[in-house]
This record gives C-alpha cells, structure tokens and sequence, in this order.
C-alpha cells in the first residue's frame, strides 16, 4: 500500500530508465521537474523545441543537462510531431507537455499516421496524497471525458484499474460516485453505478472491486459508511474514485489541491504510452510526481 508519492520512488526500476521526451521543452517548470527526474535517475530526457530559449532557462535554473540529446524545432505543431513519433517509433517511452496548448498535444497523439492511437478512450488518472487519508487515492477523469456515459466509464475504470494493477495494487477498491448511495431513477450517476457494480460483481470487470453509487463522504470514511448502515468492501478504503462527469471531477482535483493541500500527480491512460499532460495551475512538484508516475506505471 502507498501512502506517500514519494513512495512510488521505492519502486522504480533505475535500472530500465524510462526515455521521457517532452514536446516543447522551453518550459522552466517542466525543464526543472525533468531535471529532479533526470537526476534521480529514472528518466533519461529528450528535449525537443526552441533550444534558444530552452537553453536560456537552463541557463537560469542551473541545471546540468550535459550529454541529453536535444533537438531544436522552432513551431510547436512539428516539436509534437516529432516527440509523438519517437514514441510511436520506439525511440522513447513517455511523452509530456511542454509549453503548448493541449488541444495541439493531443491531435499529435491521435494521428492516424504516426500517433499513439490504440482504439481505446483516452482518460485521465490523478493520484493524490491527502493528510486526512489513509493511502494514496486516485481520481478519474477531470480532464479529459466531459460527460462519459456507461460505455466511457467502462473504459474509464479499465484504463485506470491497469494501470493500478502495473503499479502493484492488485485488486483496486474503486467507488462510483454519485450524490446520494442510494439508487435513483432520475439520477443517472447512480444507475451508472449500479450496472457498473453489478457488471464487476459477474466479472464483465475485472481486477477490481467495484461499489456504487457512493457518495464521497462513504466512500473515503468509514465513519460515516457504518453511520449510513453501508456495508461495503470499498467504503471507506477506496483506491479509486469515478467521477461521474468532468465538472465535478475537476472541482474535486482543485479542492483538494488548493483547500486540502493534497499532492498529486497524473497522466493520461488509453494510449500505446503514458502522456504527462498537467494543469498550467500545478507546480513543478506536481510535474515531477507526474514524472514518476508514468514512469513506475508505463
């Protein structure tokens, strides 16, 4: 069990370093969370953008990036190209965002000629280390599927329970959200639930342990689950929570960044590689975890 990020550190294999090439580099926060990766040796960088500017920031931040192989493409659109196809091509191993807008990150991942396209949902996992929790938890997805139906939460679950699964939790405890616990035929987060639930329950889903609809304060506490009458294997010691649209989830991820002080990292899921594609908001401490996450779960 992970209580800590920093934890995730413990298990990265140093010795098959993951090739993390970030698409427009000339981006001081990425450029120093690189570096802290880099250093901590489970990453070896390519740098791929204006080396002009990148070099300045280097310059700036004092980081000693002496022998990393660098490319200079001065236009955004061809410094993505050229990240995404190292991965496509099997020259690197991860792909993050630089300084660009994700819309142009993201039509570089699904070209059709050399994108990482793998016909499956893309979706987005933030794994967080809460104070008031006892382990890490994650949360999907905030930032990529704006209203998933049942189909795109079936995807969803399965992006993110394989990835959990790649980094030693076996048999995740994943919560369903909904406002209430109980079924409610005009609240379609709960039927959601309940046919999620019922379809892991008949091993439609597999390697987890699907409940729902909970809703949140049952599925972090259990206090209140056994206040509610709630018995539930994931009540109380979820691994993941589903969101059940993408306004609540990034309301969540924010809340318990800048009210909570959680940390945290993310990626994205569902493409042949892991995409570290953050927040313009989050720190170069939210950059590294991200780092370190794709490259313990990639």
């Amino acid at each position: 069990m992970f209580r800590t990020l920093k934890d995730l550190q413990a298990v990265v294999n140093k010795k098959d370093k993951k090739r993390l090439v970030l698409a427009v580099c000339q981006d001081s926060q990425s450029l120093g969370a690189i570096y802290e990766a880099y250093k901590a040796e489970f990453i070896e960088p390519i740098l791929v953008g204006s080396l002009p500017e990148t070099e300045h920031l280097i310059k700036e931040g004092v980081y000693d990036f002496s022998g990393v192989r660098m490319i200079h493409e001065a236009t955004p659109e061809k410094a993505v190209e050229m990240a995404v196809r190292m991965v496509h091509d099997g020259e690197a191993d991860i792909v993050m965002k630089g300084k660009v807008a994700t819309p142009v990150l993201l039509k570089g991942v699904l070209n059709k000629e050399w994108g990482l396209r793998t016909g499956r949902l893309l979706s987005h996992i933030a794994l967080f280390e809460v104070n008031t929790y006892h382990k890490l938890i994650a949360v999907t997805d905030v930032a990529m599927n704006i209203a998933p139906n049942l189909s795109d939460k079936i995807q969803i679950i399965n992006n993110s329970v394989e990835f959990l699964n790649k980094m030693g939790i076996a048999k995740p405890k994943v919560a369903v959200l909904g406002a209430i616990e109980m079924v409610n035929e005009n609240m379609q987060a709960t039927l959601d639930a309940a046919l999620l639930s019922k379809m892991n329950q008949r091993d439609q889903i597999r390697n987890c342990i699907i409940d729902g609809p909970l809703a949140f304060d049952n599925a972090v506490s259990f206090e209140s689950a056994k206040h509610k009458g709630i018995k539930s294997e994931v009540a109380g010691d979820t691994d993941l929570l589903l969101m059940p649209d993408i306004e609540v989830g990034n309301v969540l991820y924010k809340s318990l960044v800048f009210f909570a002080k959680a940390k945290v990292a993310s990626v994205i899921l569902g493409a042949s590689a892991p995409i570290v594609l953050t927040s313009r908001s989050d720190s170069e401490e939210a950059k590294f975890n991200s780092i370190l996450l794709a490259a313990v779960g990639g």
